[in-house]
């Protein structure tokens, strides 16, 4: 995974509204965030799989920064 697309992906972090972010169930929310970077970004099967597993290791520190921006 290249760093562009980490770019993308923690743009879309930012720009997807906090009550998105905390009323998905996990599975919902990487689901989510997968979809809306595929619309920006070709991606290979490869990388959507990189991508998954890095979103599902990351959900906490999402929802964290989500919790975070509401205050």
């Amino acid at each position: 995974m290249n760093s562009s697309i980490l770019r993308h992906l923690w743009s879309i972090v930012e720009e997807t509204q906090t009550s998105t972010i905390l009323k998905f169930s996990d599975a919902d929310l990487i689901q989510q965030l997968l979809m809306q970077l595929k619309n920006k970004t070709l991606l290979t099967s490869d990388e959507i799989n990189t991508i998954n597993a890095y979103i599902s290791s990351r959900v906490p520190l999402i929802r964290d920064l989500a919790l975070a921006r509401q205050v």
